[in-house]
């Protein structure tokens, strides 16, 4: 691990401004992630700015009737937030599918959105990555890459984000609060937060230098049964080979609306209009699912390991959306 340098600014202002005045600085909590990518030389700050003093751990009611989720937020206490659990159970579901107790008492609500790929070549500096060395070359194409991308995907890219929690989000239509060191504030919904890779997959976000994320806001809950399922090949300390998080409102025996974002199918939590508009004021049942499944997959190009991920993807959301029917 390379030599560093480290303060522990105790507001908001301070660290977004410590992060403006040296743009080689990254912001730290838990470092679930942070910590392994600098002993592996993946990511090298030669500045460390410690945010664990700033008032941003609380969860709170909005106006509207929707959650106010602090940035420093530790996963492990979100997902046991009694109004999580009553409200928002996709949400709840999703962190406790992620990483392991341990990892979640210090993981926080900033760190889950902002963590990297796991691709393997990502991870290897011998290797060639366009995301960590822009302009060497993709190792994941014609590579392994059983775990990678077959949606939103590029010729530079074809990682995936790896985060349980974000797809739950993307699904409740989330929004981030952001603060810059001029003071200014800004609020990104979700759906714009990430960037697709395209020709420069270093660029993962749409956060502007010295930004720094303060909140999470959850709209009112919207009606209907919510279920996360994820597909791994373990059953627990292991990051999605698909993951589906839904939000089904049915009556009578007809799809009133759908809410449905995924992951481990691309380089960002994937919301797909297409399969919800395929379900709505359907009857529920095999031919709607499938054609839902047949909207979600339109586009989608396998790298060769991967292929299996869009007929396991199709199987999956088929499986979910069942259930919510029986659950409805």
């Amino acid at each position: 691990m390379k030599t560093f340098t480290y303060e522990r600014p105790t507001t908001v202002a301070a660290a977004a401004q410590a992060l403006a005045a040296k743009p080689d600085s990254k912001f730290i909590a838990g470092g679930t992630n942070l910590l392994d990518l600098m002993k592996l030389e993946v990511e090298t700050p030669a500045h460390l700015i410690d945010v664990n003093k700033l008032p941003l751990d609380a969860v709170e009611d909005t106006p509207d009737g929707g959650l106010r989720i602090g940035a420093l937020v530790r996963n492990s206490d979100l997902a046991a937030d009694p109004r999580v659990r009553k409200s928002y159970g996709v949400l709840g579901r999703a962190l406790l599918a992620g990483a392991s107790g341990q990892l979640r008492n210090k993981a926080t609500t900033a760190g889950n959105l902002l963590q990297r790929t796991r691709c393997y070549y990502f991870y290897d500096v011998t290797q060639p990555c366009n995301k960590r060395e822009p302009g060497s070359g993709c190792s994941a194409i014609g590579g392994f890459n059983r775990v990678l991308a077959v949606l939103g995907t590029s010729d530079h890219c074809i990682t995936t984000h790896p985060s349980d929690m974000a797809v739950a989000m993307q699904v409740l239509d989330a929004k981030v609060e952001t603060t810059a060191a001029d003071g200014a504030t800004r609020t990104i919904p979700l759906a714009e937060f990430y960037r697709l890779p395209e020709a420069t997959p270093q660029l993962e976000t749409n956060l502007k230098t010295g930004e720094i994320i303060t909140a999470v806001t959850l709209p009112p809950p919207p009606p209907g049964v919510q279920i996360y399922r994820k597909v791994r090949d373990r059953a627990s300390y292991a990051f999605a080979l698909v993951s589906v998080a839904a939000i089904v409102d049915t009556a009578d025996g007809q799809v009133r609306s759908a809410r449905l974002a995924f992951g481990g199918l691309a380089p960002k939590p994937w919301r797909s209009a297409s399969a919800e508009a395929a379900l709505t004021n359907q009857k529920a049942g095999a031919p709607a699912f499938a054609g839902a499944g047949e909207a979600l997959v339109q586009g989608a190009k396998g790298s060769g390991h991967n292929d299996f991920k869009i007929p396991l993807v199709q199987r999956t959301l088929s499986a979910v959306l069942t259930q919510a029917t029986l659950n409805a």
